[in-house]
């Protein structure tokens, strides 16, 4: 009986499939949100993936052969996890092989498609890597690529949120990243939001953050957009010691920068305030000067009298000031 190709009604516009609904652990709140993630949901994600492989002659590659994919799936390496898939292979082989298809535009050489911890554990044991060889045109790829990796790993929400912002800036339908990040309409909406307003600085310099959900990253995002914010991003992810922090802490020593009350503006004006006093002291003069304003205060037994004479004769002395200043 002939495989059934799992590639056959991705672009079929009359293929009457149904929405697929967004993942329901993005809808909580950090940690909350890894724990309590649909098994199932990760089952079927898996099943789709390894259904690509079946009935596939499984081939072994040097991986020096055997170049990345052209778009990201996974912003860093869990290097933790890495060393642990490194062990395993090295104790009882390779279980599943990985999807390469022959290099778009390099004779001899292969890109992957999906399993690129498996190659790079293959690399770091000298060993060839098992995988399957396949042509695989790039809508295809992606999608595949996205599936696979979102069943074997359940990705941080920033993750693949950039994974879908790449596929945008590549072209991509929406339809199409719907597919490979298998989430509905509004939830790429939401993603995109994110990715869309955080300048790509900043969600480099904070990485993963695995533990911080999609309703944290928006809060984030809505409080960026106001530009004063996005330098004051920019000044925290270059404090001395940022980068040596999880990256949790990382993410949270942002958005607690963005938070903070900014101050008071500065008064355009300084001001200055003095006191005058007659050589009798039978009279005292307050003035405060802010540059556009002047003010004077007289302070005597005859204060009234001295005040009377300044304001009678204030257009003589004006005319005096004028003539000061023009020489």
């Amino acid at each position: 009986m002939a495989r059934k190709d799992v590639f056959a009604n991705i672009n079929s516009a009359e293929s009457p499939r149904p929405e697929r609904k967004a993942t329901p652990g993005y809808a909580t709140r950090g940690a909350s949100r890894s724990m309590i993630s649909s098994l199932g949901e990760l089952a079927e994600k898996a099943a789709k993936a390894e259904q690509i492989l079946q009935g596939e002659a499984v081939v072994e590659l040097d991986p020096s052969l055997v170049d990345a994919s052209f778009v990201s799936d996974r912003m860093e390496d869990d290097e933790v996890a890495l060393a642990e898939l490194v062990d395993a292979i090295r104790e009882r082989g390779q279980d599943t092989p990985i999807l390469v298809r022959p290099h778009p535009s390099a004779d001899g050489r292969y890109q992957v498609v999906f399993g690129h911890r498996r190659l790079r554990a293959a690399a770091l044991l000298a060993r060839p890597v098992r995988a399957v060889v396949k042509p695989v045109v790039d809508v295809d790829h992606v999608i595949a690529q996205g599936q696979e990796n979102s069943a074997r790993e359940n990705l941080s929400f920033i993750e693949r949120a950039t994974f879908g912002q790449q596929l945008l800036d590549l072209g991509y339908e929406r339809r199409t990243i719907q597919l490979a990040l298998s989430v509905d309409a509004p939830m790429l909406t939401r993603m995109l939001s994110v990715t869309g307003r955080v300048p790509a600085r900043v969600v480099a310099a904070i990485g993963t953050a695995k533990a911080i959900g999609r309703d944290r990253w928006l809060e984030l995002a809505q409080l960026i957009e106001h530009p004063d914010n996005v330098v004051r991003a920019a000044s925290a992810i270059a404090e001395q010691g940022f980068a040596a922090l999880p990256s949790e802490q990382r993410f949270e020593r942002v958005l607690a920068q963005l938070k903070k009350p900014k101050a008071a503006p500065r008064r355009s004006g300084a001001v200055s305030a003095s006191t005058w006093q007659a050589d009798d002291k039978a009279l005292t003069a307050e003035y405060k000067n802010t540059g556009k304003s002047f003010s004077l205060s007289l302070k005597a037994r005859d204060a009234g009298k001295f005040g009377r004479y300044l304001s009678e004769n204030l257009e003589r002395l004006y005319q005096e000031f004028k003539a000061h200043e023009s020489q």
